[in-house]
């Protein structure tokens, strides 16, 4: 995608009238919808899993152009479960859905359709009513036939009355220019939300714990990783020196679990803070003293109290 490009066709889409909206990106689990944020945002802010479900949190991401404002909200994978952690991370993307300007949905375009489509169709069809006009994503259009596209669209077209639909690939960046070039289109017009320096809402902590958070998703094996949770301790800037102190704790909900994160001899511990330090470092913008600890919360998400603690769910 060419930025220079992509900001001089904003600019002619908004016709010289400011345009600003909340966009929320929606869908099942793993279907892209982190990756197609961070291509859109040029950036990486969302972390990123192979892993279904990878997303916990609402993020909000801010793409600043000439003559608009388009703040992305990533959302966790909607899907139907009976667990207290599950269904928190639902109703926060159905928040984030209560609250756009304009609805993205994205949907495995090289995968057949899916139970939780189904579930996302009947609450858009609820919010009827809602003024919010919804973009369907098709993603990983580079790996379906291209016979099978066209079939596929009209397929959709049936379901719902979308606003538009768009084929994407977001692994590769393919058509995402005008995926954002529609999105504008669909924005109202209006004054910024944020100041143009802004790329997101959450605290440097957030994004710390997310990065080592996406490193356990990616050592860690089985369902080991989705009982981990992690919290930012202390970040603390040397007195005259270019290096910060950053402490966090690894929370899982068992015992023979802390032994797993923490390896023979720790060396699944020192993984995971080496291949965290460096993004730490970047998103820093200094060195890291990275110090990680692993404590047992039991049963961390069946726990209100502590999925509130943690982020996961609202006081």
């Amino acid at each position: 995608m060419d930025p220079t490009n992509d900001k001089a066709e904003a600019a002619e889409i908004a016709g010289g009238a400011f345009r600003a909206a909340y966009v929320a990106i929606i869908g099942r689990p793993n279907v892209g919808k982190s990756t197609l944020m961070n291509h859109l945002l040029q950036q990486k802010l969302s972390i990123v899993s192979p892993r279904p479900q990878t997303t916990w949190h609402r993020i909000l991401g801010i793409r600043n152009l000439p003559q608009a404002q388009l703040l992305f909200l990533d959302t966790p994978g909607m899907h139907e479960s009976d667990t207290v952690f599950n269904q928190s991370l639902v109703r926060a993307a159905l928040r984030a859905i209560a609250d756009a300007d304009v609805i993205l949905w994205l949907i495995d375009a090289s995968q057949s359709e899916d139970p939780d489509d189904q579930l996302i169709l009947e609450q858009l069809r609820e919010r009827k009513t809602q003024t919010a006009p919804v973009i369907l994503g098709l993603n990983k259009v580079d790996l379906v036939e291209k016979p099978l596209l066209l079939p596929l669209i009209a397929r959709w077209q049936e379901a719902y009355s979308f606003a538009e639909i768009v084929p994407v690939s977001a692994a590769n960046g393919d058509n995402v220019d005008r995926l954002e070039s529609v999105l504008l289109q669909h924005a109202p017009v209006g004054h910024p939300f944020y100041p143009p320096d802004d790329l997101s809402d959450r605290p440097e902590r957030f994004f710390i714990a997310e990065i080592i958070r996406e490193q356990a998703f990616a050592l860690l094996h089985q369902e080991l990783p989705y009982a981990v949770a992690v919290q930012v301790e202390a970040v603390k800037a040397r007195e005259g020196k270019d290096l910060t102190d950053v402490e966090a704790t690894i929370y899982v909900e068992k015992g023979g679990q802390k032994g797993i994160v923490i390896g023979a001899g720790g060396q699944m511990l020192k993984r995971i803070g080496e291949r965290a330090r460096p993004e730490i470092e970047a998103l820093l913008e200094t060195r890291v003293f990275l110090r990680l600890w692993v404590k047992v919360q039991e049963g961390w998400r069946k726990d209100v109290a502590a999925l509130r603690r943690f982020g996961y769910m609202e006081p």
